[in-house]
């Protein structure tokens, strides 16, 4: 069973990548990956060049890209989508997700938290 990694949205909280890492999860931010101001296209596709699921708080353009990505038959890690959260919310319930599934149970998901 292999782990579900993540690439955090330049959107989402900066420390919940670290908060990841020390629970064990491979996790990167956009920022971290020199990936700020990239659009939402360009994100997924990173993410999904690197077998990362993708966790933001636009849930309006990932909603529509995970379509566009269904209706093209195209592949991705799974995209993790939430309301905007405070820090400790949105780390909880990663974090419950991320123990209950692994790589495999998110691709070509979407998600919300």
């Amino acid at each position: 069973m292999a782990k579900p990694k993540l690439f955090l949205d330049e959107d989402v909280h900066d420390g919940l990548g670290a908060a990841l890492r020390r629970e064990g999860f491979d996790a990167i931010t956009a920022r971290e990956a020199g990936r700020k101001q990239r659009s939402d296209r360009e994100q997924l596709e990173f993410a999904t060049s690197q077998e990362r699921a993708l966790l933001s708080f636009n849930l309006v353009h990932y909603e529509a890209l995970a379509e566009e990505y269904f209706l093209q038959g195209k592949e991705h890690w799974g995209i993790l989508v939430s309301p905007r959260r405070g820090f400790r919310d949105l780390f909880q319930r990663v974090l419950a997700l991320l123990r209950e599934v692994d790589a495999e149970d998110l691709k070509n998901q979407l998600i919300y938290l």
